[in-house]
């Protein structure tokens, strides 16, 4: 079913309906309207990295490490698992009647927010910090959620529209000061072109911009999103954020004048209950009927093309065998492999010999599931956390596991006891001959406006520091003092340094985000060697005492790899490998006003099989307007045999080619461009960390 096929439907259901009937509909836990055959639905629903908060699923890796594979087909096999096993359990509930919350096939995710501050809680959720390379990752998990069937297979949502990403304390009441040039070069570009990739929602920020809530910011959510880039789809307000009109901003002085400045500026949903006084608003003569007739328009389109109305529900015959089955726990091992960034090896001491005798594994998260989660996930049907699962890489050592800490506050025990651990972390670490450290956060101290988390290390879920917390350093150098071989293992959604001591005595270091269910395993195997490491971090990682902007600050100047002015610790982009890919022949071999074709040869001329993480970079001045120092604008998953080689093309989008003027505008840079092609970012740091240099070509 087609789009306008949808509409027309819509149109006819939504006329036969009173105008209480409609307004109704305006609710994210819309009732049933017995009389036209409607059943009750909740609109609220997650599928961040699997379907969440209700029963069995399979959790992936987080968005962010899904970020980390810099590979959209993996992503957009990801997302179809994701839907497949929505409408699983969607045919379960819709087969018992229940639909209550998270039970629907409308999922509000991706988030597509650009991490431009390491110290937000929420950056988890997010693609990373890079404007392309969130457009490309989302819009293939769009695909893979939504599906190229008669109708949809799920709905997905480009979320949180828009300059959003902290700080968390203040998002009920916070204004996003952002000049035009940031908002088109870095805020929009993901939601421009996930609305072009075919996305049916979007869900508008808590925050303000430049003085308007963004959920009732007409200049967003219509001169933009619907004249501008002829948006279709529904737009949802985020939970709660149209009471924060009133009681956070204080832009409207009733919850009907709120309700009606939101209705009025394009959103069509509310998650909350604002919109309750929509008939309050229509006889105030605030709003008109026909701007309720719309909104609920807008929103049956979306049930139609799911195939709500249909006889044969669409989808129907996936058995819930499929659930977290055995295939979808391989895609699932395979993608945390993938997503796993190698930072360090020293002295190629990685992969390590499976008949290692003694190991000890250390650390607040050597064996925790929530390192394993982060947040918006679902239940899995199996976990195996890192302890776990060298435990099965090496079924002939003998391994002691031992925490060591707590994750954030340290003391000394009280009569509940497992407080103060570090002797015995030592202990183990001390008779080991590998030790394995297990550092990082978790879901439980960041993320999502976490109340109660604020103490001197973090504020509502976001960091107040980039180094680890005081616990874990502090076992960290412990650990050090008394073993010779350690390999450090981050475990967090976002920028950790673990300080000069552990960074220099450390034989390894990885980051594996928040892995997922069987994140585990996929440690284990890059360990051992099963499996090549070949992810890039989708952020900048810092130096722990780098002076950073203010974090309420939403000027891209010094932020991010494009515009920050300091030495980063790890550069975006970059990520190590047990094999070396060499790049020769590179070429461009077409161009036009659209796009630029690239060619190069790529050879594995290591001992191992691996894949490689191609990047091209554009780096391009204009005497108008301020340019990043390097711009993604290409990236390719290429598996290669030891010895192998491949040649391959790539098209480049020129719109990640044009300068943004200080007015916002989009045009052909006046300081000519060059194209870098590599496995890394073309700045001094990444070719000092590898040992190699980009292919350089002029355009």
């Amino acid at each position: 079913m087609n789009f306008n096929t949808a509409k027309l439907m819509a149109k006819k259901i939504v006329s036969k309906m009173t105008i209480e009937e409609k307004a109704s509909q305006l609710l994210y836990n819309s009732p049933a309207i017995e009389r036209l055959g409607i059943h009750e639905y909740n609109w609220w629903n997650e599928s961040s990295h699997g379907v969440a908060r209700a029963g069995t699923a399979t959790v992936f890796p987080h968005s962010i490490g899904l970020a980390a594979t810099f590979d959209p087909e993996r992503i957009f096999e990801v997302a179809d698992v994701i839907s497949t096993e929505a409408r699983v359990k969607f045919n379960q509930h819709d087969k018992r009647s229940d639909y209550d919350i998270y039970k629907g096939l409308t999922f509000w995710a991706p988030n597509i927010n650009i991490f431009r501050d390491p110290r937000w809680g929420r950056g988890q959720e997010t693609l990373g910090e890079d404007p392309f390379l969130t457009s490309v990752m989302a819009t293939a998990y769009i695909n893979g959620i939504q599906g190229d069937g008669e109708f949809l297979k799920a709905a997905a949502c480009s979320k949180h529209f828009a300059v959003h990403s902290g700080p968390e304390s203040q998002r009920h009441s916070f204004d996003a000061k952002v000049n035009m040039h940031d908002l088109w070069e870095t805020y929009l570009p993901a939601f421009e072109k996930t609305v072009e990739g075919g996305v049916v929602g979007v869900m508008g920020a808590y925050n303000r911009i430049n003085g308007e809530p963004c959920c009732a910011n007409y200049g967003l959510l219509s001169e933009i999103l619907r004249q501008k880039w002829r948006f279709e789809g529904y737009v949802t307000s985020d939970c709660g954020a149209l009471k924060d009109i009133v009681t956070g901003h204080k832009c409207a002085s009733s919850t009907e004048e709120a309700a009606a400045m939101a209705l009025k500026s394009g959103c069509d949903l509310n998650c909350g209950d604002v919109y309750s006084k929509l008939i309050d608003a229509y006889e105030e003569d605030l709003i008109t009927e026909e701007d309720i007739t719309n909104a609920a328009e807008h929103l049956y389109t979306i049930r139609f093309l799911l195939g709500e109305f249909e006889q044969n529900h669409p989808y129907k015959d996936l058995p819930y065998d499929l659930l977290d089955c055995k295939k979808h726990r391989e895609l699932n091992l395979k993608t945390a492999e993938e997503s796993i960034v190698l930072l360090k090896n020293e002295n190629n001491f990685l992969p390590i010999n499976r008949d290692v005798e003694k190991i000890a594994v250390v650390g607040p998260n050597a064996i925790s599931v929530a390192a394993l989660e982060g947040n918006y996930y679902g239940y899995a049907s199996e976990y195996i956390t890192v302890a776990d699962g060298i435990r099965r890489e090496f079924p002939d050592s003998d391994i002691k596991v031992e925490r060591g800490c707590k994750l954030v506050k340290e003391k000394l025990c009280d009569w509940n006891g497992f407080s103060n651990m570090y002797s015995d972390g030592v202990a183990a670490a001390e008779s080991a001959d590998i030790t394995v450290l297990c550092l990082g956060l978790d879901c439980t101290v960041e993320g999502e406006e976490i109340q109660g988390a604020d103490n001197e290390y973090l504020d509502h879920g976001d960091r107040k520091s980039l180094f680890l917390p005081e616990t874990q350093q502090k076992l960290a150098e412990m650990v050090c003092d008394v073993c010779e071989n350690v390999i450090v293992v981050l475990m967090c959604g976002g920028s950790i340094d673990v300080g000069e001591k552990v960074r220099n005595h450390a034989k390894a270091i990885l980051c594996s985000w928040y892995p997922g269910a069987i994140g585990g395993l996929a440690i284990a195997k890059i360990l051992s060697g099963k499996a090549n490491p070949c992810g890039r971090l989708p952020i900048t990682v810092y130096y722990g005492d780098d002076v950073m902007p203010d974090f309420s600050d939403y000027s891209m100047h010094g932020r991010t790899y494009r515009y920050m002015t300091s030495k980063p610790l790890y550069p975006f982009g970059y990520g190590l490998s047990y094999t070396d890919f060499n790049y020769a022949n590179g070429c461009v071999s077409y161009v036009d006003s659209e796009k630029v074709t690239i060619d190069i040869e790529i050879a594995n001329t290591g001992k191992f099989s691996g894949t490689e993480k191609m990047q091209v970079y554009a780096e391009f001045s204009d005497s108008r307007t301020a340019t990043p120092h390097f711009q993604l604008c290409a990236v390719n998953a290429i598996r290669l045999e030891s010895g192998e080689s491949k040649m391959i093309s790539v098209d480049i989008d020129r719109y990640w080619l044009k300068a943004v003027l200080p007015d916002g505008t989009r045009t052909d840079p006046d300081g000519g461009i060059t194209l870098y092609i590599g496995g890394s970012q073309p700045d001094r740091v990444s070719s000092e960390l590898t040992g190699k240099q980009c292919i350089k070509l002029k355009l």
